[in-house]
């Protein structure tokens, strides 16, 4: 699919030994080993001018888990040995640069191989001088950083430091405690003209101090939090529901998860921010508050990877007769969200190629809580945020 062959683009991932780091390389590998085909991929069946091709790109990326690819992914499950030996035996090699990390962000997960930085700003060199050497070892034309690090918790964003950009560069010099790791690293790649993307609950790069930072360089970004299973399901039904005039009563939803993700959010902080991402969709798409939206998530270690997200929806139709609908949706999350993750990177990198920078809202379809560009509200219906991406490549 590469529209100019022999262009590599670099994908930097802020959490590289997780499942979904570990399942995108490992399926990219694949497709360059001719194992796998395009199935997962939305934008696979378009071709886009100066649109980076799946083969043609390289990956690299920290993580506080400092063991190698092939032995994370044995851990995560989602990856059979087979799949590994089949095409992705490049995993067994690769190791993730030392991360920053921070136990008041993110109380669950930690580990050894760390960032050692005195402060904020050494941290951020830190982060930067990685993103130069990869670009220089690796050869690649362009990077384009993801986050898919362990949700953080909510930080106060009324706090000045983050509401300007100038109070922002004070509050590095100062290493205030409002700038958490997900920022450290959204600082680090704008400042460097690198896109961003946050496919993470965290607050990062949606804060108005980065924002202002990225539009101000001109440097393409765009979040937050993948929308994969549950919520990628509610902003396909719901705009259906509002078509047929269906009043929704209550929206009962619950999800059981066992990976890494499911172990952060099993912390109190780490899980509010995930629930502040998923609960703000409906109202939106039927216009109206749905009261009785609940939102529950639980930490389940035997289903591993293996999610499941049910729905129980309340409905009135005609002659206030009350109607239910049931969804249970067993879902893989990383099967789900690594392709994901793989075309926001390419549409990232487009976007820079075009001089595009700023909030890059035609991605909203990818996320749960889209940032936008002007201060509207974000659009959450699935077919609407589809056909803007598709307009914005210039695909009819």
């Amino acid at each position: 699919m590469s529209i100019q062959p022999g262009r590599r683009v670099g994908v930097a991932f802020v959490g590289m030994g997780g499942a979904v780091a570990t399942t995108a390389i490992a399926g990219i590998e694949m497709i360059k080993s001719g194992s796998n085909r395009l199935d997962g991929l939305p934008l696979a069946g378009h071709a886009v001018a100066g649109m980076v091709g799946y083969k043609d790109l390289v990956f690299g990326g920290w993580d506080l888990n400092g063991d190698d690819l092939g032995a994370a992914a044995a851990g995560h499950g989602v990856l059979t040995k087979q799949d590994i030996e089949n095409g992705a035996q490049v995993l067994n090699g690769m190791k993730p640069w030392p991360a920053v990390g921070s136990a008041k962000f993110c109380k669950n997960i930690d580990g050894g191989n760390r960032i050692v930085a005195k402060d904020h700003r050494e941290a951020v060199d830190c982060i930067a001088g990685d993103l130069k050497r990869f670009r220089e070892e690796s050869g690649v034309d362009d990077v384009v950083v993801v986050n898919l690090a362990s949700t953080e918790r909510w930080p106060d964003l009324d706090d000045p430091t983050l509401n300007s950009a100038a109070a922002f560069e004070r509050g590095l010099d100062s290493s205030d405690e409002a700038i958490s790791p997900a920022m450290l690293y959204a600082y680090a790649a704008i400042k460097n003209g690198i896109p961003y993307a946050n496919f993470t609950p965290s607050v990062a790069a949606d804060v108005p101090a980065l924002i202002d930072l990225a539009k101000q360089l001109n440097v393409p970004v765009a979040g937050k939090d993948g929308k994969t299973g549950q919520t990628m399901m509610k902003t396909v039904l719901a705009p259906a529901l509002k078509a047929r005039a269906l009043h929704v009563d209550g929206w009962f939803s619950t999800n059981i998860l066992g990976n890494r993700d499911g172990l952060a959010l099993n912390d109190k902080d780490s899980l509010q921010s995930k629930l502040n991402t998923k609960g703000t969709v409906l109202d939106s798409i039927l216009g109206y508050p749905v009261e009785d939206h609940l939102v529950h998530i639980h930490y389940y270690r035997p289903r591993g990877d293996d999610k499941e997200a049910w729905d129980n929806i309340d409905v009135t139709g005609f002659l206030g007769q009350r109607m239910q609908i049931k969804v249970n949706f067993l879902c893989k999350d990383s099967i789900l969200a690594a392709p994901l993750v793989i075309e926001i990177a390419r549409v990232l990198d487009l976007a820079k190629k075009r001089g595009d920078g700023g909030v890059q809202e035609q991605l909203s379809t990818f996320f749960k809580a889209p940032m936008v560009k002007n201060g509207h509200g974000p659009e959450h219906a699935f077919g609407v945020q589809e056909r803007m991406l598709l307009d914005w490549l210039g695909v009819h």
